[in-house]
């Protein structure tokens, strides 16, 4: 493995993690579209910071896109409080018109700089590399290894610093300002953040990459766990993974390395949406239909409990008049009859004594609706899950 390849693996890692923290937080505020404006919307402001310095690599331009970021959160917010729009309309209307004022300033004046829309979008990892940072004639490394990793070290000290305000502003903005913490500072901070962090990725990996390793990561991890520490252990995780194995997919398909890495993100997330322990899909999917069988069982139990005709009480009963397909009878009784809630004689179903103990319990809270009822019911309704 060359120094190229380790330096590109090293630039594509310390983004993941600088864009997973930020992107947390963005997830959990519900704002990771707000992501996707940032990363378009501060062209106008690297355009301008070029117009001054005619330097592509002047941190005025850092200092004025982040600015410009600000910008577009301060415009979205005061579109969305006229309470005309929502929020991602007006997204969709703020960084569209700023990205395309920044379109329109290179194509007017700056078509011999390398400057172009499609290297802002797209960005391009392999050459990261060759753009070297020279101190005092040494060569101490690409530029973009330096300007990420200074972002992701002050980065993580803001949130050692600040994870308490961060932590109670995102999940309760008045409990903050009641603890004295100003949930407008700690807000546009994070912005602040965003944009610092967008732009210092800008030029190695470009817009959409940014946008991807900012969101998926954050968003996977919120499928896994509710606990904020796990989610950004996780999410750096996920996006250090994703960036190593893109650039060997890359490396394997000999294509883009944004694009495999955006890919690896998009399976890492399809997999974790499908297979979450209790959030995924089918999770989700196999819980709903245990609780429409727990519901099944207990209307059937209600139904013994209040009928003693032996008609009523007949095993084609639940095809016949409760209207149930034949599958769905048979898991019912088989259900109540490994749980012990019922038997079944000459097929007359019956209730034993612990099925019309817990049928009793569910009429009172049927008829109570006290929650402190149905705590002691679940214990006997996860039987049913057996």
């Amino acid at each position: 493995m060359s120094s190229a390849q380790i330096e590109i693996q090293l630039i594509a890692s310390l983004v993941a993690i600088a864009c997973a923290i930020p992107g947390t937080f963005l997830v959990l505020r519900k704002m990771a579209m707000i992501s996707d404006a940032i990363s378009h919307s501060i062209l106008p402001g690297i355009v301008i910071g070029f117009f001054i310095t005619h330097d592509l690599n002047s941190p005025v331009l850092i200092v004025l896109a982040a600015l410009t970021g600000i910008i577009t959160v301060i415009l979205v917010e005061w579109i969305q409080k006229t309470g005309l729009v929502k929020e991602d309309t007006a997204i969709g209307l703020v960084f569209p018109a700023l990205f395309s004022i920044g379109v329109i300033l290179i194509a007017k004046n700056a078509n011999d700089v390398h400057l172009d829309v499609d290297a802002v979008l797209l960005g391009e990892l392999a050459f990261a590399p060759f753009d070297r940072l020279l101190i005092a004639g040494t060569d101490v490394g690409p530029k973009s290894m330096w300007v990420v990793g200074s972002i992701l070290l002050v980065t993580i000290s803001l949130l050692i610093a600040f994870f308490k305000e961060l932590k109670v502003s995102t999940f309760d903005a008045g409990l903050s300002a009641s603890l004295g913490f100003s949930p407008v500072v700690i807000h546009y901070g994070l912005m602040t953040v965003s944009s610092v962090t967008t732009v210092g990725a800008f030029d190695a990996v470009g817009a959409i990459l940014v946008v991807a390793l900012m969101i998926a990561p954050a968003a996977s991890a919120y499928l896994l766990t509710t606990d904020l520490k796990k989610m950004l252990i996780l999410a750096v995780s996920f996006g250090v993974f994703s960036a190593i194995s893109g650039y060997w997919f890359a490396h394997w398909l000999d294509a883009s390395i944004s694009g495999s890495i955006t890919t690896m993100l998009g399976l890492l997330f399809l997999m974790v949406y499908l297979f979450a322990p209790t959030k995924g899909l089918i999770a989700v999917v196999y819980r709903e239909k245990q609780q429409r069988t727990e519901v099944s069982l207990l209307t059937f139990l209600l139904h013994l409990k209040n009928h003693n005709e032996e008609e009523e009480r007949h095993v084609n009963h639940l095809r016949e008049h409760i209207n149930w397909q034949k599958v769905r009878a048979k898991t019912v009784l088989e259900l109540a009859l490994k749980n012990n809630m019922i038997v079944i004689d000459e097929s007359i179903v019956s209730l034993t004594k612990k099925g019309d103990a817990f049928t009793s319990k569910a009429i009172d809270y049927i008829i109570t609706n006290e929650d402190s009822q149905i705590e002691d019911m679940k214990d006997d309704f996860f039987l049913f899950r057996g």
